[in-house]
C-alpha cells in the first residue's frame, strides 16, 4: 500500500517507526473490515449517526479514520525516502507512475474480485488502492516543484478543497466523470451492466501524499533523531490544536457538532467528521495523530511490540490481499452453516466480538506476512516483488 523500501544496511528508527505505524493502522483496518464483514445489520454511516451509535462501535470506527490518511501520508514520505537512498527525483518519478499504474490495476482486478467474488463484475468500488495509485500518479509530477511549492500547494489543497463542497455537475455533463474522480462522490455508468463507485475522491488525497514527501527532509540521514522528533512532536500538537479551534467554530467543511444528552455523546458528535472525501478537520486530526505516532514510536523502538507491528508495516500490499480474501472466505463458510433468512444477518452480536474476531484473525494472519516479508528482503532479484 505504499512504498517498502529495500534494506541493505540496518534498519535506523526512523525507518522502523514508519513500518510500525503502517502497521498499526492496517491493524486498525483489519478491526474496521472484519466490522464490515460479520456487524452486517449494524453498519455505520459516514458521518455516523450519533443517536443509534453506540459509543464502542463509533470509537471502533473512529480509529479506522487512521488507515487511509496515514497510508498516503507514508508513501509520499517513503517516496522521499526512495529518492533519498536509492536514486534521483527522475527514478523516484518513474517508479511512483509505474507504482500507481498497477495499483490502479489492482483494484479493479483482484481488490475488487475480493470485496465481491463477482466475475464479471455488475459494480466496481474505487477505494483506497485506487486513491493511493493515482495519488501515487500525481505525485511522479509533483515530485519535479520545489519544496516550499510541494508543500505550499499541498496545504492549499489540503485546507481549501472543502470550498467545492458545494459544486455538482448533472450525469449528462462533460464534467460529471472528471468531478466524481476528483471530489464528488458518487457514481459513473460504463454500461449497462457496469457501474462504478467513487468511495475515494482523489483530490484531497494529492494534497496528503504532497505534505508526506515534502516533510521528507525530516527524515533524512544527516537530521539527528532529537531534531526529527522535536518536528514530529510540534507538528502533530499544532494539528491537533488546530483540529479543535476550527471544529469549536462550527463553520468550515463539516456538519456542526452539538451538545448531547450526556459528556460522552457530546465528545462523539465532536469527533464525528467526513471521510468521503476527507474535509480539512479529518485530515487534520488524523495526519497530525500520526505525526504524534511516529514520534512516539521511534522514542520506544526497542519494544517488542514495536518489532511485532513493523513485520505487518512491511508486507502492507500483501497484507492487503492475504486479509480481504480470508474475510471473504470465512464469510462464504458463515453463509454455508447459517444461511441468510428472510434478510437477517449472521455474525457478531457486539463489538468486542468484532475485536476478539481481529485480534485472533491478525495472529492467524502473521506468520504468513512474516514469511513474505523475510521473501522481499532476501530476495531483492526478484524485481515484482517490490510491488508488492
Amino acid at each position: 500500500m505504499t512504498i517498502v523500501l529495500p534494506r541493505s544496511a540496518p534498519v535506523t528508527g526512523r525507518l522502523l517507526s514508519i513500518d510500525a505505524l503502517r502497521g498499526l493502522v492496517i491493524l486498525f483496518m483489519l478491526l474496521d473490515h472484519v466490522r464490515e464483514t460479520f456487524l452486517l445489520h449494524r453498519q455505520v454511516s459516514d458521518p455516523m449517526d450519533i443517536a443509534s451509535t453506540e459509543p464502542g462501535l463509533f470509537f471502533s470506527r473512529t480509529l479506522a479514520h487512521l488507515c487511509a490518511p496515514v497510508f498516503v501520508l507514508l508513501t509520499g514520505l517513503s517516496a522521499w525516502l526512495f529518492g533519498e537512498k536509492y536514486a534521483g527525483k527522475t527514478d523516484v518519478s518513474a517508479f511512483l507512475f509505474k507504482r500507481g499504474l498497477f495499483l490502479v490495476a489492482l483494484e479493479f482486478t483482484l481488490v475488487n474480485f475480493a470485496w465481491t467474488f463477482q466475475l464479471p463484475p455488475s459494480v466496481i468500488y474505487l477505494q483506497v488502492i485506487w486513491a493511493i495509485g493515482l495519488s501515487m500518479i500525481a505525485l511522479s509530477l509533483l515530485v519535479w516543484l520545489p519544496r516550499w511549492l510541494l508543500l505550499t500547494l499541498s496545504l492549499l489543497i489540503i485546507a481549501g478543497h472543502n470550498l467545492l463542497d458545494g459544486l455538482h455537475f448533472p450525469v449528462e455533463s462533460a464534467l460529471h466523470v472528471p468531478w466524481a474522480i476528483l471530489h464528488d462522490r458518487g457514481w459513473i455508468e460504463v454500461s449497462e451492466n457496469l457501474r462504478l463507485r467513487t468511495s475515494y475522491p482523489l483530490l484531497p488525497w494529492i494534497g496528503v501524499i504532497g505534505l508526506g514527501y515534502a516533510l521528507g527532509p525530516w527524515f533524512a540521514r544527516s537530521v539527528e533523531a532529537g531534531i526529527r522528533q522535536r518536528r514530529l512532536l510540534i507538528g502533530g500538537v499544532a494539528g491537533l490544536v488546530g483540529f479543535v479551534a476550527l471544529r469549536l467554530l462550527n463553520g468550515y467543511g463539516e456538519k456542526p457538532w452539538a451538545v448531547g444528552d450526556s459528556m460522552l455523546q457530546t465528545v462523539m458528535s465532536f469527533f464525528n467528521i467526513t471521510k468521503y472525501p476527507p474535509s480539512l478537520l479529518f485530515i487534520a486530526l488524523t495526519v497530525s495523530t500520526g505525526l504524534l505516532l511516529l514520534w512516539a514510536f521511534e522514542r520506544v523502538q526497542d519494544r517488542r511490540w514495536i518489532r511485532w507491528l513493523t513485520v505487518f508495516g512491511s508486507a502492507p500490499m500483501f497484507f492487503y490481499l492475504l486479509h480481504l480474501y480470508a474475510l471473504k472466505v470465512l464469510y462464504l463458510i458463515g453463509v454455508a452453516l447459517f444461511g441468510l433468512n428472510q434478510g437477517s444477518y449472521f455474525g457478531f452480536s457486539s463489538v468486542a466480538a468484532i475485536w476478539l474476531g481481529a485480534i485472533v484473525l491478525a495472529i492467524a494472519l502473521y506468520p504468513s506476512v512474516r514469511w513474505f516479508s523475510a521473501l522481499k528482503a532476501r530476495r531483492r532479484d526478484i524485481a515484482w516483488l517490490k510491488y508488492l
